[in-house]
């Protein structure tokens, strides 16, 4: 589906959200190029002078290089404080309560088509634009978020979230085009990032050992590591640090009388500070075939109106599109909480993280994870070691 940019002479000026990589770089050169009135803003979320771990100053090198080289004018902003309150508070938060957050979706929501949207209006800008690969389609009934061209590089997960008076204000011009095509675009245009690798993580992480990083900001208790049978394997070194499904860095290998067969994390109990694993990655307590998602953001009349209906959902990024039926949960409406069966189990679905709705190309919208149910369990199991440990990282 070729989704249409709006008409350059009525568009008015469209400011592009510099990141400094490639991809932020050739939607600059495609507006210039179509006869947009276009201007950069580089932002900065992350402002830590002790941190060798944040690319910023080089980031914003290199938004000022491509630029030049496109003749256009480049505004520089800190949204370090609204971050630092809107996303990483709420990060932090979350881990403290067990949970898995995804900071992106809220940093898209709060900080890149919020306070920036506004900031990019105050300077004159009509649209802002950036280097997402995601599609819009305007309609008389507002706007239609769609997958990008590109499936492997598609966005639009970390997009559901974003208003839609803010989307209506928005241009993707890469979504058509697939990574190698932007590459050879920029490599064409003598962009000087046109070979810059691809940003891996949150600035604030960067390639820093994960947890080194949240022991720095969260307060961690050691605790005994359990297995299914409830068995002490070992000792953790705080919750928090630790997610559904992580493999590596548990510490339990080895064992005498068990299996040689790599740990699963399998669940956590917070009441108790335990940490339960498990060795097959397709132990029951790793797999869902039911999930309640609330705080949900509808972009489509059809998840805010229906009562039920079917769709395929993601319960990560890069995931691939699970079918499942949604309806509301309880039968006094579940207070906006949707109750999500998945047509095939699924691994590692994770409280906390966001499950986003799709029919074909179209985001529907989405939620975060708050529980997860197998059915096929044991009623003893479900109700003891399953779904009410997971209700403490669901709560």
């Amino acid at each position: 589906m070729q989704v249409p940019l709006p008409d350059p002479r009525f568009a008015g000026t469209v400011i592009v959200g510099m990141s400094g990589g490639v991809d932020s770089a050739v939607a600059a050169l495609l507006l210039r190029d179509l006869g947009y009135a276009v201007q950069g803003l580089f932002m900065s979320n992350w402002e830590d002078d002790d941190d060798a771990y944040c690319t910023t100053s080089t980031d914003f090198q290199d938004a000022r290089a491509v630029c030049e080289t496109l003749g256009i004018a480049l505004h520089r902003v800190s949204f370090a404080a609204q971050y630092r309150e809107r996303v990483f508070g709420h990060f932090l938060r979350e881990y403290a309560a067990g949970r898995t957050p995804n900071p992106d979706v809220l940093c898209n929501r709060e900080i890149k088509f919020g306070v920036c949207l506004d900031y990019m209006q105050r300077l004159g800008g009509s649209y802002i634009a950036t280097g997402h690969y995601a599609r819009l389609q305007h309609t008389p009934a507002g706007p239609q978020l769609l997958k990008a061209a590109d499936a492997a590089k598609d966005q639009s997960y970390f997009l559901h979230a974003v208003s839609p008076s803010a989307l209506s204000a928005t241009l993707f011009p890469i979504g058509e085009l697939h990574k190698p095509e932007v590459r050879k675009l920029a490599h064409a245009a003598g962009l000087p990032v046109f070979d810059k690798p691809d940003s891996t993580g949150i600035c604030f992480i960067g390639e820093r050992p994960f947890q080194e990083f949240l022991s720095r900001h969260l307060r961690t208790e050691p605790g005994p590591i359990e297995n299914d049978a409830g068995a002490v394997l070992g000792e953790h070194r705080g919750l928090a640090l630790y997610t559904l499904g992580q493999r590596s860095g548990l510490g339990v290998g080895g064992r005498a009388g068990s299996a040689a067969a790599p740990w699963y994390v399998a669940g956590k109990d917070a009441q108790r500070n335990a940490l339960i694993v498990v060795q097959d990655q397709d132990h029951p307590w790793l797999v869902s075939d039911a999930f309640d998602v609330q705080e949900l953001h509808w972009l489509s009349a059809v998840g805010a109106a229906d009562k039920t209906f079917e769709c395929a959902v993601k319960t990560r990024y890069r995931q691939n599109d699970l079918p499942c039926t949604v309806q509301i949960a309880g039968a006094g409406g579940g207070d906006g909480i949707r109750r999500v069966t998945l047509s095939e189990p699924a691994r590692a679905v994770t409280p906390g993280q966001y499950a986003v709705f799709y029919r074909g190309a179209q985001c529907l919208g989405g939620g975060v994870i708050a529980q997860r149910y197998n059915s096929r369990l044991p009623v003893t199991a479900r109700g003891i070691t399953y779904t009410c440990q997971l209700s403490v990282e669901g709560s």
